[in-house]
C-alpha cells in the first residue's frame, strides 16, 4: 500500500519498472556517463578529480567512477537515490549543472541495472543501493533504496547503525559485497583518493555492474582498442559481406571515445577528469579555432548580449558546426545551422562556440527544449556564421587576389599557441561576460553596401536618361564629365 499522510492522502508510488523506463532517455550511453560527471563537478559536490575506470569485481565487470567531494551523508544520500530532490545553487560563479533531481538515477540506470554508492565525510560513511536485480528479486512493488551509515566505534572500527540493520543485510545479499569487511574496504578507495589531492578524507565511489550489452550478448563498451579509455565500438555495417568499412571521417572523436568527449565536456573546466588512470588534457576549443572572430548577437527576448566565437577546425575540416553550451556544460556538439544544412561547401570546416544560459535544456542534456526561443538562436546563428565565411572569403581574396583555394582546404594552425606543459594558454583570455568586446569590424558587409549602392545610383542614371530621351520636348544637354565617364564605362560593361 501506498503511505498515508495527513488527511488519509496516500502518497505517489515508484514501480521498479520506471527505474529501465526512465533510463531510456539517454539514447547515447555517454550522456548517461556525463550525468555522473555532473554530479561530481557541481558546486554542492565541488569535486578537484574524478576518477572513472573499468574493473572486474567478483569475475563482475564493472564501471567506477570516485570523486574527492564533499562526500554525503545518510539524507543527502537518500535524496540522491530518490526523484526530483534539487536544490543546487551556483557558488562563486561555479554554476550548477543539475536541474531536474533525475541524472544519478537515468544515468546509472542506462549503463547497468545495478549501482552501490559510497560516500564519506566528517560525519561518517554511508553506503546505499539502487539496484534492478534486488528489487526483481524481492518481488518489489514500489522502489526501496536500502542506506547504511557507519559511525565510529573505536579508533579505526566503525559499525553500521543499528536502524539500519535491515537496509545492511539487503546490501550484503544483493550487491558484489557479501561481508561487512568488503563494504567497509571500498570507503579506503576514497580516502587515497582524497589523500592524493592533499584534502581531507571525503568523497564519493560509485560502482555499477550488469553492464547493457547488445543483442548478440557484446559489451556496450569498448575497453580493449585503447588501454587508457572506454570507447564505443564502431558498427562498420557491412551485414557480413567482404571488406570492412572504416569510421568515417566526419565523426567526431567525441562521439565514440570518452576521453575526447570529456576534453570539451566543460567549457571553463573546474575539475580534473582521470579515465583509466590517465589524465584527460582539456581542449579548449576556441583556442584550438583558426582565423578566430568574435561576434556578438542580442535577441529581443534577452537584455544583454551573447557572444559567439567562430573558427576553422585545424584538425578536420569534416567536423563542423555549433558547440552549444549552458552553465559551462556543452550540450549539442557539432549543430549545423544556416548554410552548413546545405548540400555545398559553405562554411566548411566552420566552429561557432556560444554559451545559452538563457535556454532550458531537455532531460538528457543533449539538446535544448523546442522552443521559440531556441529557433530563433538558432536560425541568427545562422546568419552570423553565413557573414563570418563570408568575411574570410573576402579578406583570404585580398590578401590573396590569384588563389583558388578555398580556406576549408588550406592547411592551418590554431591562433593561440597552447602550451601543452603547463596547460595554459600564451594569448590573455577574452573577458568572461558577454558585452565586453565590440564585434568585428565586417568589412565585406561594408562593401557589398557600397557596391548595391553604387549599382542603385546607376540604375537611377539609367532610367532618368531613357526618360530624357523619350521625352518629346527633350533637348540636348551636354553632360558633366563625371556624368559622361559613368555612363562610358556603363557602355562598355
Amino acid at each position: 500500500m501506498a503511505e498515508p499522510i495527513s488527511g488519509s492522502i496516500p502518497l505517489s508510488a515508484l514501480n521498479p519498472q520506471y527505474l529501465h523506463a526512465n533510463s531510456t532517455s539517454h539514447t547515447w550511453p555517454f550522456s548517461a556517463i556525463a550525468e555522473l560527471i555532473d554530479n561530481a563537478y557541481d558546486p554542492d559536490v565541488n569535486a578537484k578529480q574524478l576518477w572513472i575506470d573499468w574493473k572486474r569485481i567478483n569475475d563482475v565487470d564493472c564501471l567506477t567512477f570516485m570523486d574527492n567531494g564533499a562526500g554525503m551523508d545518510n539524507e543527502k544520500m537518500h535524496q540522491m537515490l530518490s526523484f526530483g530532490f534539487s536544490n543546487k545553487q551556483g557558488v562563486g560563479g561555479h554554476a550548477a549543472v543539475g536541474l531536474y533531481g533525475n541524472g544519478f538515477k537515468s544515468g546509472s540506470m542506462r549503463l547497468g541495472k545495478d549501482t552501490i554508492v559510497f560516500s564519506k565525510n566528517q560525519d561518517g560513511m554511508t553506503v546505499g543501493l539502487l539496484s534492478q536485480s534486488y528489487l526483481q528479486a524481492i518481488g518489489a512493488r514500489y522502489v526501496v533504496v536500502p542506506i547504511v551509515t557507519f559511525k565510529k566505534d573505536g579508533e579505526d572500527k566503525f559499525s553500521a547503525m543499528p536502524e539500519h540493520s535491515n537496509s545492511l543485510k539487503a546490501i550484503l545479499e544483493h550487491s558484489l559485497f557479501g561481508t561487512v569487511e568488503a563494504v567497509l574496504s571500498e570507503f579506503k578507495a576514497i580516502d587515497d583518493g582524497s589523500a592524493a589531492a592533499g584534502q581531507s578524507c571525503s568523497g564519493t565511489r560509485i560502482i555499477i555492474w550488469n553492464l547493457r550489452r547488445s543483442g548478440d550478448g557484446q559489451m556496450e563498451f569498448d575497453f580493449e582498442t585503447d588501454k587508457n579509455d572506454i570507447q564505443i565500438p564502431f558498427n562498420d555495417c557491412t551485414d557480413g559481406r567482404e571488406g570492412t568499412s572504416a569510421r568515417p571521417k566526419s565523426v567526431p572523436p567525441m562521439q565514440y571515445s570518452l576521453r575526447a568527449y570529456c576534453s570539451i565536456l566543460y567549457l571553463r573546466p573546474w575539475m580534473q577528469i582521470i579515465i583509466r588512470g590517465a589524465k584527460v588534457k582539456t581542449q579548449l576549443v576556441s583556442k584550438s579555432l583558426a582565423h578566430t572572430i568574435t561576434d556578438q548577437y542580442t535577441p529581443q527576448f534577452l537584455k544583454q548580449s551573447i557572444r559567439i566565437i567562430f573558427g576553422y577546425n585545424t584538425k578536420s575540416k569534416e567536423q563542423y558546426g555549433i558547440m552549444m553550451y549552458h552553465k559551462n556544460r556543452l550540450i549539442r556538439a557539432y549543430q549545423r545551422v544556416g548554410c552548413q544544412l546545405k548540400a555545398n561547401a559553405m562554411a566548411v570546416g566552420v566552429i561557432g562556440i556560444i554559451e545559452c544560459d538563457f535556454l532550458k535544456p531537455t532531460h538528457n542534456k543533449q539538446d535544448f527544449d523546442d522552443t521559440e526561443e531556441y529557433r530563433k538562436i538558432k536560425y541568427n546563428l545562422g546568419v552570423k556564421l553565413k557573414e563570418y565565411w563570408e568575411e574570410i572569403r573576402y579578406k583570404r581574396k585580398a590578401e590573396n587576389p590569384n588563389s583558388t583555394t578555398e580556406v576549408k582546404d588550406i592547411e592551418k594552425t590554431p591562433d593561440q599557441q597552447w602550451d601543452s606543459e603547463y596547460r595554459s594558454c600564451r594569448v590573455p583570455e577574452e573577458p568572461e561576460e558577454p558585452g565586453q568586446e565590440q564585434p568585428y569590424e565586417k568589412t565585406f558587409k561594408k562593401q557589398e553596401k557600397k557596391k548595391k549602392e553604387q549599382q542603385k545610383r546607376n540604375r537611377q542614371m539609367i532610367s532618368e536618361d531613357t526618360e530624357q530621351s523619350q521625352s518629346p520636348f527633350a533637348t540636348p544637354v551636354k553632360e558633366s564629365g563625371t556624368r559622361q565617364s559613368t555612363r562610358a564605362g556603363l557602355r562598355r560593361t
